[in-house]
């Protein structure tokens, strides 16, 4: 047993290394820079819980967190919605079904740089094809990236592009429902909407727990979107108009490699997994009686 043991944690031993040279030092590194006063060309120094203290009163701080828990709050659900939604459209039995399924699936590809360049074209004021679509059957045209009010709109709008990894899953799960659960149903007198409320929802929540946990994490590290939107100029970090693009991953690359405040910088990391961890908590809880498991 004990020669097997070893043998194992032998060829395991390349992940082990890794992981503890580039994922547990740098965590506690962070988690001790976090604690002092520390910009990269000198010693850090020991100010203990200062930088959190900072954090407190630190207007940008709050306003980033707010931004990015609008786009938690608010965008996880719409586009998680739209996912759903897709799945159940794609998993009909039509001709073509796979084609769709690839159409829907392929922005997913696309890199994000490249994606959201070609958004920041799409939602130009003056020439932007959203607006035009928009003035074509009569509806307003809004400034998508000028006005604060549509700056995180636009960004909820573009997370619609690359829901086909979502559907993906949602599309899964839906195929794994027992078609004698549907059967049953119609027998009772069923609809669609009865049988999408009471068998399809409950059989396919665990699924939509998951991703929306997957979904809320992601979106917490926002961050590459909302950079190259807000840019005025080449590598400028700029938060937008009126900072309303300024999301909380944002705000701490310009402390740590803007203004070069490291120290600061590891203290807002620390503040961001305990807000992940705690929206994770409250999911879990709240869901405990509203999600189904087979075994059950």
């Amino acid at each position: 047993m004990h020669r097997s043991v070893l043998r194992g944690l032998l060829f395991a031993s390349p992940w082990i290394v890794g992981f503890v040279i580039f994922q547990l030092v740098p965590i506690a590194a962070s988690a001790y820079f976090s604690l002092t006063n520390f910009n990269l060309f000198q010693d850090p120094q020991f100010v203990g819980l200062r930088n959190y203290q900072r954090l407190a009163s630190d207007a940008l701080f709050w306003k980033s967190l707010l931004n990015t828990l609008y786009l938690t709050v608010i965008g996880v659900p719409v586009s998680l919605t739209a996912a759903l939604a897709a799945a159940l459209a794609l998993n009909m039995r039509v001709r073509g079904q796979s084609l769709f399924r690839l159409f829907v699936f392929l922005p997913t590809v696309v890199p994000v740089v490249a994606a959201t360049y070609i958004w920041r074209w799409l939602l130009n004021a003056q020439y932007g094809y959203v607006n035009g679509a928009l003035g074509a059957v009569g509806l307003g045209q809004p400034l998508w990236l000028d006005d604060p009010f549509w700056t995180k709109p636009a960004l909820i709008l573009m997370s619609l592009w690359v829901t086909g990894s979502a559907m993906v899953v949602f599309l899964a799960a839906l195929q794994d429902v027992p078609e004698t659960y549907y059967e049953a149903a119609v027998i009772d007198g069923a609809g669609p909407w009865a049988k999408f409320r009471h068998v399809t929802l409950p059989l396919i929540s665990p699924v939509i727990l998951f991703e929306t946990i997957i979904a809320g994490i992601f979106t917490l590290q926002y961050f590459t979107q909302a950079f190259l939107l807000g840019q005025t100029r080449l590598n400028a970090a700029s938060g937008g108009p009126e900072n309303s693009l300024l999301v909380y991953g944002l705000y701490l690359f310009q402390q740590a490699f803007v203004n070069l405040n490291m120290g600061y910088a590891s203290a807002m990391a620390w503040v961001l997994l305990f807000v992940a961890l705690a929206g994770t908590w409250l999911l879990l809880r709240v869901s405990r009686d509203r999600v189904f498991y087979a075994g059950d």
